[in-house]
């Protein structure tokens, strides 16, 4: 029996991404962090059970005094918060590095989405694929239309479904039963 392939875990910094992403930008600055951090959040959680992936998304606490934090949107997606002090960096690249070492763990793929070029260099070191915000927000963009098409397409193939219900079989037999009706002479007309 040939083993399972593992779900790919996917990185994303957090705050980088929002940063590096003219909408969420835009929605930062224009109605605060934490609906940009919501949308990020919503859109990597879409993102992530279209691509099969599991995620960490990790948010700076640098500068907070408050613990480290983890939440759990799905199975599949996390939120970490760092510890003060530590950055989204040195977390995710920590990660990796645990990962690395681990031999239960050398078939798993790992992908961290930044565009903090020195990071970049840290985690691709470790063996794991780097993804740009810029990237990542297109391939997001991405799934969501594809979700939608698929959502379209599924509600036509339901439409018509409720119009057939009946099986082949019984359409072809009240076709020919109709055909026999139309061909035989109204006694009433």
């Amino acid at each position: 029996m040939k083993p399972a392939i593992p779900q790919p875990l996917l990185f994303v910094d957090g705050y980088n991404i929002i940063g590096a992403c003219p909408e969420l930008s835009r929605l930062r600055d224009g109605e605060g962090l934490a609906i940009a951090r919501n949308q990020l959040v919503e859109a990597l959680t879409n993102y992530s059970a279209y691509q099969g992936f599991r995620t960490r998304i990790v948010f700076d606490a640098y500068n907070q005094k408050h613990p480290k934090l983890q939440e759990s949107v799905t199975d599949d997606v996390l939120i970490h918060y760092t510890e003060f002090g530590q950055t989204a960096d040195t977390c995710i690249e920590r990660w990796c590095a645990d990962l690395q070492r681990d031999v239960r763990f050398f078939n798993l793929r790992l992908i961290v989405a930044t565009s903090d070029q020195a990071h970049r260099h840290t985690v691709t070191g470790y063996g794991a694929e780097w993804m740009s915000a810029h990237r990542l927000a297109l391939d997001m963009q991405a799934a969501l239309e594809q979700g939608r098409q698929n959502h379209r397409s599924q509600d036509r193939r339901q439409s018509k479904r409720r119009h057939t219900v009946l099986k082949p079989a019984v359409q072809d037999r009240l076709r020919a039963l109709r055909a026999q009706l139309e061909q035989q002479p109204n006694p009433g007309g």
